[in-house]
């Protein structure tokens, strides 16, 4: 729980800053408030198990995609942070994977994430430069995948957290591409950031 309200404390500070545009206020709230959710799944027991190391290498690939896309001006450095979060989506998948079943109802999921990563695809097309259309379309693919492994995971547990965490993490990553391709503007950060830190904290959780 102190992790907890200390990601939360961080993240408030990030959107001081960011609202503020106060570039080094933005690295060290955002690096702090990403450690934070490292240092919560090491806590919780992320070493002690095959799922538990997965998430943690998912995590740590995700803080250093945070680090990556603080610079504004580089598209080098954002194409390198998006590499990084596919990266971070492909660890999740495979621990997803580990317990995972396929059902009925995990198949409709899968429908379900398909036609909204279409449609997302649909949205984003038309503003992306020429050299991003292939990895945000890469990216949209492997995350609809991690989507479809956290519903047969969930579905496999009985439990919601990892379904929860997966789902929070994918619409997070809307204000991001939002913010970068259709329309700039500290709203995107505003509903953005927390559900993202909210989604890694949850999914941090689930090595328990």
């Amino acid at each position: 729980m102190e992790i907890a309200l200390a990601c939360a404390v961080a993240v408030g500070a990030l959107l001081f800053w960011e609202r503020r545009g106060w570039t080094p206020g933005v690295w060290i709230a955002k690096l702090g408030a990403s450690t934070l959710f490292l240092a919560a799944a090491l806590r919780w027991g992320a070493l002690d198990s095959r799922y538990g190391r997965l998430v943690l290498a998912a995590l740590a690939l995700c803080w250093l995609g945070d680090a990556l896309l603080v610079p504004r001006r580089s598209p080098r450095l954002f194409l390198a942070g998006i590499g990084c979060f596919l990266l971070g989506h492909v660890a999740y998948a495979a621990a997803f994977l580990g317990h995972a079943t396929v059902s009925a109802a995990v198949a409709l999921g899968g429908v379900a994430v398909g036609l909204g990563a279409w449609r997302l695809h649909a949205w984003l097309r038309p503003h992306l430069p020429g050299d991003f259309v292939l990895p945000v379309t890469a990216y949209l693919g492997v995350i609809s995948a991690m989507l479809v492994a956290a519903l047969g995971n969930a579905a496999a547990r009985g439990e919601v957290a990892v379904a929860t965490g997966a789902v929070l993490f994918a619409v997070s990553d809307v204000s991001v591409a939002r913010e970068r391709f259709v329309s700039p503007g500290f709203e995107n950060a505003a509903w953005g950031l927390p559900l993202y830190y909210a989604a890694q904290l949850v999914l941090a959780s689930s090595v328990r």
